[in-house]
């Protein structure tokens, strides 16, 4: 896709907002264990969190929850003690250890949604399992219209894409791009946490019937 600095800049509204509670505190190291190489198909789907065999390691998800994200548990995320929905990812360079690559949380009226670039990287198809998170969470709990979510998905794919050719810098500039739901996306730089990054994150404003 042939993208531009100069289009998304004339197409967003900055503004500068504080990120909350977005960090890489869910970080766990995990027993040692091999890393199943990843097989693809065109004809099944793959769920948004099917990296590894990461899922093998962590506690039973079996538990019905009434999270309003409860159904990320269908895409392979696992709900911690604070609420959150997170993906943990298997590191390539070190066996037996994972860390968290997304993370879904509700703050207040607000859904926040982070992928995570450790050491500014994306892993392989980082970036097209992002967008298919961020554009799942904009349509299940915004009041966004097929014709707006047409044109999200192409904003969001050409920012992830900047980011991804590293022209888009980490700051704290949120980045409008839903008016109704004011929804923001972010590259932000991360301020906690074991593991050293940065993150694109959504931050949107949840619909009165979420």
């Amino acid at each position: 896709m042939n993208v531009s600095l100069f289009w998304i800049s004339t197409l967003v509204l900055p503004m500068f907002a504080s990120i909350t509670s977005i960090s890489m505190s869910n970080f766990a190291t995990a027993q040692q264990a091999p890393i199943a190489p990843q097989q693809r198909t065109q004809t099944i789907p793959q769920k948004i969190c099917s990296f590894d065999v990461v899922d093998k390691l962590l506690p039973s998800t079996s538990e019905k929850s009434n999270s309003l994200l409860s159904y990320l548990a269908q895409q392979g995320f696992t709900q911690t003690q604070d609420g959150s929905w997170v993906c943990y990812v298997s590191d390539p360079r070190k066996s037996g250890r994972y860390y968290t690559l997304f993370k879904v949380q509700q703050i207040d009226k607000r859904l926040v949604a982070s992928s995570f670039l450790e050491n500014n990287r994306m892993i392989e198809e980082q970036n097209n399992r992002s967008l298919d998170l961020f554009l799942m969470l904009i349509q299940n709990h915004t009041s966004t219209n097929s014709t707006n979510l047409n044109n999200i998905r192409e904003y969001i794919e050409t920012f992830i894409t900047l980011v991804k050719q590293e022209k888009i810098k980490p700051s704290e500039r949120g980045y409008l791009f839903n008016q109704p739901s004011r929804a923001f996306v972010f590259y932000n730089r991360l301020s906690q946490g074991q593991i050293k990054g940065t993150a694109i994150t959504i931050n949107l404003e949840l619909r009165t019937n979420s």
